[in-house]
């Protein structure tokens, strides 16, 4: 951690408890959790996250990425990932702070800056930029408000605009005006992820996926692709791994009562895919999960 953030860290640690806290800040989250070996999924919304201490390492598909508290990371869509926090333990917890992304905000602080001439966004839809001084800053004063709460509901608003008006004119900023473009290609896919969630658990229909999603099929598969790491299929597997998994850890169900309640038709399929998934059998990679989960995975 650098010193820079260390009143950050201290202010955090005051208001969050292990795992994920919702804050009295709209749309700010702490999360606090230790290192772990085995791979955790996360389903990480559209938002910014601010690593404070620790490290990140996430799986989209087949792209690796990792983060710490030099950088800050931009999700656009709701994704489905896997996660494994690095470098954090009992005596040095990683903590971060996520602030979920309203696309109206953006939109209305988009249209007061100058207009930029850019075509839709290329490539995925998660970003990694260098951390700042004002960025650090701002974000400072926002987390200042949770020791008085009673300036949130007049300063928060502000400042939460300062931060995203500083993000928008940062090296992802075009990004972040495509969320709140409608009709773009990043606007299309959202929607489609939203239906695609709606229905995890039946039968993956394309043609009405792309009437939901104002696409072509073509056009559907590449830009989805492109932007989550993953073809509508393969993010709708992820989506019942997840959920599965959270079932399986619950204790709620078995193996193969999992199976059945995500949509899967056949209980050994869905061992193998979970064990391709996780890099073990569902049972023991559950045993090992209730092992080390004094806490669910922190974003």
């Amino acid at each position: 951690m650098s010193n820079e953030l260390a009143p950050h860290l201290a202010i955090a640690l005051r208001h969050a408890s292990a795992g994920t806290t919702d804050t009295r800040i709209p749309r700010v989250e702490l999360s606090v959790g230790s290192a772990s070996e085995g791979k955790t999924p996360c389903l990480y919304r559209s938002m910014i996250c601010f690593i404070l201490q620790g490290s990140k390492r996430i799986a989209i598909g087949d792209t690796l990425l990792s983060y710490d508290s030099a950088q800050y990371f931009i999700s656009a869509l709701d994704l489905p990932l896997i996660g494994q926090i690095l470098d954090a333990g009992s005596e040095r917890p990683y903590v971060a702070v996520s602030l979920m992304l309203e696309p109206a905000l953006l939109a209305e602080l988009a249209a007061t800056m100058p207009p930029e001439g850019e075509s839709d966004t290329k490539g995925m839809g998660v970003v990694i930029n260098p951390m700042t001084a004002p960025l650090r800053e701002t974000l400072l004063r926002l987390l200042s408000l949770l020791d008085s709460p009673g300036d949130i509901p007049v300063l928060a608003p502000m400042i939460e605009r300062e931060l995203l008006y500083r993000l928008l004119r940062g090296p992802q900023g075009r990004l972040l005006r495509q969320i709140a473009r409608p009709d773009g290609a990043l606007d299309r896919v959202r929607r489609a992820v939203t239906w695609i969630r709606d229905h995890a658990y039946e039968t993956l229909r394309t043609k009405a996926l792309c009437e939901a999603s104002g696409m072509s099929r073509a056009s559907l598969h590449r830009h989805f692709q492109a932007m989550t790491g993953f073809s509508p299929l393969q993010y709708q597997k992820q989506l019942r791994l997840q959920e599965a998994h959270r079932l399986l850890l619950s204790g709620s169900h078995s193996a193969s009562d999992a199976a059945f309640a995500v949509g899967y038709e056949s209980a050994s399929q869905f061992g193998r895919e979970y064990r391709r998934q996780f890099g073990t059998p569902p049972a023991r990679h559950v045993r090992q999960m209730r092992q080390v989960i004094g806490q669910p995975l922190a974003r």
